[in-house]
């Protein structure tokens, strides 16, 4: 049995030192036992980066507290960049892990991101954050995981706020501003505050937002000038009651909050099913499980921050006829899959056969 280590006990500012001293005093290949009651990535990558040593860590449960993991000693870097693979973190933590340990960087410093997808929407949020002092290269993009160079090249412009992020969508393509504010918007916690910083206000997102989330946000104009526009969105907060009327209809609403298009009487959407906040070990149970219970007749929108591919030949292999699967949404960080079972009125659109004129797009 390897060593064992155990912080729960132990004072905040003690963890980094415990941790480091038992490390040094491990041999490569050695393996440590860890129990904390937070997360370790920040410690790990410092340690990384000061004592010039891989490390890789995995933990028992990404979801369970305390927190369970094991840490493998490794070779000399030789000067090369540390590693954190955040594959098994929730997005919650994925985010506040990164962004805590970008703000750690001394200028020249950096570390290597392993992502189980493109993780380019964390890059938009540094450069809101820091501004331009952010080196991002891609080493490798594919299935077997994205790997991104990070380094720090300059000191932080970061303005002390009490936001949770900030976004300035002046700086990300047009057709990844939307995607990637929803995105983040889901991550930050009840109360929590995102800003935005545009070229106006942005109201045809406000009006998605209200489309989205009802009235379960608030939407604050706090400076507007020609080319410069800053709204603080907060989460769960009741509107401040001068809300921009979106005019939309009931059915739109629920239409955009699915991501799908009415019901057209073979499949019937009962819920929505969103595990972008689940680890990715866990998605595909979580989505099986789902199917399972589903009853002829009916489906669910599934939400996922790739386009789930892989899962659908999963399915096309070991499901019946009966299957259905119909994109509804394909935007950076935010697919909508309709995943059903067919009552077997309309068995051409079912996974496997092709699709009639009229039917749903073909998944590919």
């Amino acid at each position: 049995m390897g060593t064992e280590l155990e912080l729960r006990d132990r004072a905040r500012e003690e963890y980094r030192e415990l941790l480091f001293d038992a490390l040094t005093d491990a041999d490569v290949g050695e393996t440590i036992e860890i129990v904390a009651d937070r997360d370790l990535d920040v410690h790990l990558v410092r340690y990384q980066i000061e004592r010039d040593r891989g490390l890789e860590w995995t933990y028992a449960d990404p979801d369970d507290e305390p927190r369970e993991l094991q840490v493998t000693k490794g070779a000399t870097l030789d000067g090369d960049l540390g590693a954190i693979d955040v594959r098994d973190l929730r997005p919650q933590r994925r985010h506040q892990a990164l962004l805590t340990t970008f703000d750690e960087l001394e200028v020249g410093e950096g570390f290597v991101l392993v992502n189980d997808h493109d993780p380019k929407p964390l890059y938009h949020e540094l450069k809101s954050m820091h501004g331009d002092v952010i080196d991002w290269e891609y080493r490798s993009r594919g299935s077997d995981g994205w790997r991104v160079e990070v380094v720090r090249t300059a000191e932080s412009d970061a303005v002390d706020t009490d936001v949770v992020t900030r976004y300035d969508v002046r700086e990300i393509p047009k057709e990844e501003r939307h995607p990637t504010i929803h995105h983040r918007y889901g991550m930050i916690p009840e109360g929590g505050t995102l800003e935005l910083i545009a070229p106006h206000e942005p109201r045809p997102l406000h009006r998605e937002f209200h489309q989205r989330y009802g009235d379960s946000f608030s939407w604050a104009v706090l400076e507007e000038e020609p080319g410069r526009c800053r709204v603080h969105i907060t989460k769960g907060d009741e509107p401040d009651g001068d809300v921009e009327s979106s005019g939309s209809t009931d059915a739109d609403a629920e239409e955009v909050a699915t991501g799908a298009a009415p019901d057209d009487g073979t499949v019937e959407v009962i819920e929505e099913l969103d595990v972008r906040d689940l680890p990715p070990a866990r998605r595909h149970e979580r989505i099986f499980d789902g199917y399972a219970d589903l009853e002829a007749g009916t489906g669910f929108v599934l939400v996922n921050d790739h386009d789930p591919k892989p899962l659908y030949h999963q399915f096309e292999a070991e499901a019946g006829p009966e299957f259905r699967w119909e994109y509804r949404q394909k935007e950076p960080g935010e697919f909508r899959v309709l995943i059903g079972k067919s009552d077997g009125g309309d068995r051409d659109a079912a996974v496997g056969r092709e699709p009639t004129a009229d039917g749903p797009e073909p998944p590919f």
